[in-house]
């Protein structure tokens, strides 16, 4: 069987886990379930995510808070954990970085891999530090003498660390990305990144010292340097695959197929990465998918604002897949998208509630009232026949386009909805003609659950149960066994109690 590896970006668990982090996890999970699940191709499937725990900003945190760095990381990282359970994430594996099993035998194997190619250097270093962003930054990225992203004035450091010679694969890695052997999507983050090869790549700081920054790997041979977040955080790819702890899962896995990142990773991820990985001769991940940012009312959320979501108390209060839902169908898939309540709860009751909710208990009523709650024994209304759907859905989904692939469904829920209304079937004098309009709701139902699979999976699995076809898998139109029984069961999504917000 051909294999999918799939991988989130490893969040910095500095703190708890915010909306931006749940729609990274949900969009690869998504991917994970595709291909495992529901793609006519399926592929066996390896799921990693993890967490970054080194670095200065968390040592600095844990200090202020007066608890050890271990307390103050196990602490997010567990928030971080059952944010994966909530959401029902289909992860593999979780790797932190500060697992000296797996993971720091992995970063100090690829240290000395670049050390031996003559890739890792000392020198002094003088320049800007951002605490926030754990990296170095370029006087000319600087807004008005504060980092673009934190909107901070960064340290001015001078030390000596050792450096990777990044600078020596700028045209190998701009030649892979223009050639689509490294696919950077959407095309917009493609031609950032190969304005910023074109420009030449400098080398990059590797280690800082042991004084500055006591938490962190340890740089091999060298007790009073540790590592930078180069080679600690980006090797989790390798390490979480089993680069060192299980050589038969790695090799049957790597390279990536894709990492889901956020868009202010992107040069890491496109650039450093990849140098890392030339260095080492290691196969490039095949593809960078790239989101963007959660903002609420076209604001950035933070705290100071008071517009922060939770995504475990947004799960908690209206359900895991109602989350899911809006994240992936709302928030385009590689661009920026906005996040309110009021939008939250629109789509809740117009989409969940309305659409696909009523339609199902619509449909199994009527199954239950005019042919004892059996499927009836009849064949598909050409009108509702799933095919056009499927290919449209599965190319979305292949392409990365979450949204659009939950479009399709959806256009094919309200295509149902305008059928039961038109054919009325509660008029039907004609058994035959009732069975076909009955038979034909019913299958379109076992299709969208199918589709909803990668999405909503936990009310898929319920439509598929309720429908009598857990163990139906076919896409092909008319497999629904008739005489097979149907349940009604309660509110696929119950509507809300309150009015919703505007």
């Amino acid at each position: 069987m051909k294999k999918f590896y799939v991988t989130t970006s490893i969040p910095y668990v500095n703190a708890k886990p915010h909306i931006g982090h749940a729609l990274e996890f949900v969009q690869a999970d998504a991917l994970a379930r595709y291909w495992r699940e529901v793609a006519s191709d399926t592929r066996e499937v390896f799921f990693l995510t993890g967490s970054d725990e080194n670095g200065s900003k968390n040592y600095k945190t844990a200090k202020e808070e007066g608890v050890t760095t271990e307390a103050f990381v196990a602490r997010h990282r567990a928030a971080f954990q059952e944010l994966l359970l909530l959401l029902n994430i289909t992860n593999s594996d979780f790797i932190s970085t500060t697992d000296r099993i797996r993971h720091w035998p992995t970063t100090q194997k690829i240290w000395r891999l670049l050390a031996e190619k003559g890739s890792i250097y000392k020198a002094n270093y003088t320049g800007y530090y951002c605490v926030g962003c754990e990296a170095y930054i370029l006087e000319k990225e600087l807004v008005e003498g504060k980092c673009p992203i934190h909107r901070k004035a960064p340290e001015h450091l001078q030390e000596e660390n050792y450096f990777f010679r990044l600078s020596n694969y700028t045209q190998d890695i701009l030649q892979r990305i223009e050639q689509g052997e490294l696919r950077i999507i959407p095309e917009s983050r493609k031609k950032e990144i190969v304005n910023v090869l074109k420009e030449g790549l400098q080398d990059v700081s590797f280690s800082r010292p042991k004084d500055k920054l006591p938490w962190g790997v340890p740089v091999p041979d060298d007790p009073d340097h540790v590592m930078y977040v180069w080679c600690d955080a980006l090797t989790n790819y390798l390490s979480g695959a089993g680069y060192t702890a299980d050589k038969q899962r790695f090799l049957k896995f790597w390279p990536a197929d894709v990492h889901v990142i956020g868009k202010d990773i992107v040069r890491f991820h496109a650039a450093i990465w990849p140098g890392m990985l030339l260095a080492a001769e290691l196969q490039l991940p095949k593809t960078i998918l790239v989101h963007g940012f959660v903002h609420t009312k076209g604001e950035k959320m933070s705290k100071s604002l008071g517009n922060v979501v939770d995504p475990k108390e947004m799960a908690e209060k209206y359900g895991t897949d109602a989350l899911r839902y809006y994240l992936l169908r709302e928030i385009p898939t590689t661009g920026d998208g906005d996040f309110t309540i009021g939008q939250f709860e629109r789509r809740y009751e117009a989409d969940l509630a309305n659409d696909l909710g009523n339609l199902f208990s619509r449909v199994v009523a009527m199954t239950e009232r005019y042919v004892d709650g059996t499927v009836p024994h009849a064949q598909g209304d050409p009108k509702l026949d799933t095919r056009k759907s499927w290919v449209a859905y599965h190319q979305h989904i292949q392409e990365f386009s979450f949204d659009k692939a939950l479009e399709v469904v959806w256009a094919h829920i309200s295509l149902c909805n305008r059928y039961v209304d038109e054919q009325k079937p509660w008029e039907k004098g004609n058994a035959e003609q009732r069975g076909v309009i009955l038979f034909s709701l019913l299958e379109s139902l076992r299709h969208h659950a199918l589709m909803l699979r990668p999405f909503l999976p936990t009310t898929s699995a319920m439509m598929l149960e309720r429908l009598g076809a857990s163990n139906i898998t076919s896409q092909d139109w008319g497999k629904l066994p008739q005489g097979t029984n149907v349940t009604k069961g309660a509110a696929l999504f119950p509507r809300l109690s309150h009015q919703v917000h505007l």
